[in-house]
């Protein structure tokens, strides 16, 4: 991303948009949230960690993947429609190609039992990638307890009790609102 001439980074171009997200689809595979978090706060610097979090919190309210509104919310904010679309494709593009060779793959092979226990081993990488994401995006929090409550509230009713999402997030919501509208005063 350059720099303009008052020092401030400009908007990055749709190449970098589209490489950006193409990186993190092929490097995070079957978790890209991780990867995708990592690429935009820490190495790209498009976002801080606080503007991710909130365009992720704003993301998981929105119909489909998470990673794909994130895609398509930032490239827009940067570049419009050709910045989304270029994410969005970015992000895509690799994942289909490889699922498409590895559908094959294990249709031949599938039943094989060495290839079953590969696939519970990456099961578990996988749910710690998203253990390891969740901690990221609840530490700038942790200080406040508030948001506390309301995520532990909310882990509670889906984890715990097996409450449906919508519904759930149709109540927490605006209660967490609230409180931070509460807390702010």
């Amino acid at each position: 991303m350059e720099q303009g001439q008052d020092g401030a980074e400009l908007a990055p171009e749709l190449h970098e948009l589209f490489a950006g997200f193409l990186g993190i689809s092929v490097m995070g595979f079957g978790g890209v949230l991780p990867w995708a978090r990592r690429m935009i706060v820490e190495q790209r610097r498009w976002l801080t960690g606080p503007e991710f979090t909130d365009l992720l919190a704003l993301c998981q309210f929105l119909p489909g993947p998470n990673i794909v509104n994130v895609s398509v919310a930032l490239g827009s904010r940067f570049r419009g429609v050709p910045g989304a679309l270029a994410a969005l494709i970015g992000l895509l593009a690799a994942p289909m190609v490889i699922v498409t060779g590895l559908g094959g793959l294990y249709n031949q092979f599938g039943q094989d039992p060495v290839v079953r226990r590969a696939f519970e081993g990456l099961a578990s990488a996988a749910s710690g990638l998203v253990v390891a994401m969740a901690c990221r995006i609840a530490w700038p929090i942790r200080a406040r307890w508030g948001p506390v409550m309301v995520a532990c509230t909310t882990f509670g009713a889906i984890a715990v009790l097996r409450l449906p999402l919508l519904p759930t997030l149709l109540v927490l919501a605006p209660c967490s609102i609230l409180l931070l509208r509460r807390s702010a005063v």
